[in-house]
């Protein structure tokens, strides 16, 4: 398993438009995808469960990969993150 924590930087947190494009990049990969916000855990490749976290900008999150193809995943996910997800 590897992780990594991040903070979300786009303007309007995860909300739907960003929130499908996390699970989109998430769903490019067979490992399990989840992150961490507030001691909960979520799936990444939900989107009900990304919007049901509430992240909102300035929030830090852990993006936890396991399984075949984690250390690609886990650049993707940090590489969507940082980028503004898309806004």
């Amino acid at each position: 398993m590897v992780s990594k924590k991040v903070i979300i930087t786009n303007p309007t947190g995860l909300h739907l438009r960003p929130a499908g494009l996390f699970c989109q990049t998430a769903l490019e990969f067979k490992c399990k995808i989840t992150f961490r916000h507030n001691n909960s855990e979520s799936n990444a490749k939900s989107v009900l469960s990304v919007l049901g976290a509430c992240i909102k900008t300035g929030d830090e999150i852990e993006i936890l990969c396991e399984g075949e193809d984690e250390k690609e995943a886990l650049r993707a996910m940090i590489d969507i993150v940082e980028s503004g997800l898309g806004e």
